[in-house]
């Protein structure tokens, strides 16, 4: 039996009792009015409509779906991608409803489980934007989802999250050793501290008998005292000249070592991520224990970024069992936001 609306502005109201009822106790559809009445928004009636559950009039004229879509569309702002996860999630079994108080979310679910934020693969990703909303959501102990409707209306979902990723790697005391800086990298040709180095934090790569090291971790050794950094000509080089020379090969060395540091600090084994297309790659336990659960990728607190760059990180991260994390630094802090694939 279908459910009869009236088309009132930009809001569809269902009168009969036995409806509203139907409606909102039973599907969680709608706002209630005074005198047992139900308020739909153009969404949720669009929705119904398109399920066949019910009619929608305007005076003595019935109102099909193309003048609903085109009252919509002129009504709420990218309608036809909002209106593609309302449906898909409401037909996953989410009981999920536009949220009014606060622009920056889309949807709320009913028993606020969730939020999720609607976004055309065209849209920029505003990261400091979606962190300030992540944080206000975990703060309700709530979780955020992210949908990205493509040009073809198919929909991939992100769960979002601050991470405050921790290792039990314990730092260790080296001997000091000499280091020879080259081209685009550096090489410990102190045997004892190459052996040492590689097998309790897993710096470098063996090189021979030595230890080849990458400029993140010449820097973060030499700012350590651990290694004396001379030329391949053995001419002693100071910490400011280190810093030149490779600040001109790798101009963002600087944010590079700063969550370097950070890593190092809580615990995690640093290694690169080239291979993966990210920054690092990061361990929580010795690489002999496990792989590196988290790709790392080191961007500033006003990065902004199109969807299909994401959509790579978190294709590519998901395909070899880790997880991806945008290090973004602020004055103040450094924050792991995860992106990760979720099947709702």
């Amino acid at each position: 039996m279908k459910i009869f609306g009236e088309l009132t502005g930009d809001k569809i109201i269902i009168q009969k009792p036995k409806d509203v009822g139907r409606l909102y106790n039973k599907s969680h559809f709608g706002k209630p009015l005074s005198g047992n009445k139900l308020e739909l928004d153009l969404i949720e009636g669009i929705f119904l409509l398109d399920e066949g559950k019910n009619k929608i009039k305007k005076g003595k004229n019935e109102a099909d779906f193309e003048k609903l879509v085109s009252l919509a569309s002129n009504k709420i702002p990218h309608f036809e991608i909002k209106y593609l996860v309302f449906k898909d999630l409401r037909k996953r079994g989410h009981a999920i409803r536009l949220f009014e108080k606060d622009k920056s979310i889309t949807f709320s679910h009913v028993k606020n489980q969730f939020y999720v934020i609607v976004f055309s693969e065209r849209d920029e990703l505003d990261l400091k934007k979606v962190k300030i909303t992540i944080e206000n959501i975990t703060k309700q102990g709530k979780a955020l989802w992210i949908a990205i409707v493509d040009e073809e209306g198919d929909i991939t979902y992100y769960d979002t999250s601050i991470l405050d990723i921790k290792g039990n790697i314990k730092a260790n005391k080296f001997p000091k050793g000499r280091c020879v800086l080259l081209d685009n990298r550096a090489i410990v040709f102190d045997k004892k501290l190459a052996r040492v180095l590689f097998e309790k934090e897993f710096f470098g790569k063996p090189f021979g008998e030595w230890l080849q090291i990458s400029f993140v971790e010449t820097l973060y050794l030499n700012k350590k005292g651990i290694v004396e950094i001379t030329t391949s000509s053995d001419k002693k080089l100071s910490k400011e000249k280190v810093n030149d020379i490779i600040l001109k090969g790798q101009p963002d060395i600087k944010q590079r070592l700063s969550v370097f540091e950070d890593l190092k600090k809580r615990g995690l084994i640093v290694k690169t991520g080239f291979k993966f297309g990210s920054h690092f790659r990061a361990y929580t336990k010795g690489p002999n224990e496990t792989h590196a659960e988290y790709l790392v990728h080191v961007v500033h607190e006003d990065f902004k970024s199109i969807w299909g760059e994401i959509s790579r990180a978190v294709r590519l991260a998901h395909s070899v069992n880790k997880e991806i994390c945008l290090a973004q630094i602020s004055k103040s802090k450094i924050d792991y936001i995860k992106f990760g694939r979720l099947r709702p």
